[in-house]
């Protein structure tokens, strides 16, 4: 009767580990396919972090401005398509500009522009691995506001346009290229960007010439 005992309490402690080493398994192969898992489902999330930009001048005339530094911020979807093929819009409110310096008269002047737009890219997403996607597309941009201000001397002044009724080219086209680093539910974000249509004028003409290029660097957050 003791020896009987004894192997069913044996037999039932074996059936727990049992049970237990299966659990384990399970939860382990569970938190290694979550990364792949979330290549293949649809992500949304939020993010915000600078832009580095400047103008260029599409006819190489002699034109020098420094860059400066704006805001950028919004919300991003991943939306797989097929295996490590995704498509991933985004809606940002992004500030764009330059500085410049000089002298006119032997006085000194400083300009800095603001320009704030509504960025958004439609990006065609590869996902090599399970940490990192590589993207690429174009980017529509609506020019919402820009903020000139000019010191000369010891003066300054401030122009701010809202472009409510002015006759000015708002919408803006441009290229998009960058890399995404995804760390559970953290996002690290590069990208750089350039205007391929005039980020001024008067809405037909094509002058000034001058294009924004930039430089973005993100932090988000996805559900």
């Amino acid at each position: 009767m003791k020896n009987r005992t004894i192997v069913a309490i044996g037999i039932i402690c074996l059936s727990f580990a049992g049970n237990a080493q299966a659990q384990d398994v399970s939860v382990a192969s569970r938190e290694y396919r979550e990364p792949e898992v979330a290549r293949e489902r649809f992500v949304f999330g939020a993010k915000a972090g600078i832009n580095r930009s400047n103008v260029w001048d599409e006819n190489g005339q002699d034109f020098k401005a420094d860059a400066k530094s704006g805001f950028a911020g919004g919300f991003f979807f991943s939306i797989p398509v097929i295996p490590y093929i995704g498509i991933q819009p985004e809606i940002l409110v992004s500030q764009k500009g330059y500085q410049s310096t000089g002298t006119f008269l032997t006085v000194p002047y400083a300009n800095t522009r603001t320009t704030t737009y509504l960025d958004i890219p439609i990006l065609f997403a590869f996902k090599p691995i399970q940490y990192f996607t590589l993207l690429a597309g174009p980017q529509y941009s609506y020019l919402m506001n820009q903020k000139d201000v000019t010191s000369f001397g010891s003066g300054s002044s401030t122009t701010e346009q809202q472009f409510k009724n002015e006759n000015v080219r708002k919408n803006i086209f441009g290229i998009l290229v960058g890399a995404d680093v995804n760390i559970k539910h953290f996002v690290l974000s590069g990208r750089a960007g350039w205007d391929v249509s005039n980020n001024n004028g008067d809405g037909t003409s094509t002058t000034p010439r001058y294009k924004n290029q930039w430089l973005q660097f993100t932090l988000g957050f996805r559900i």
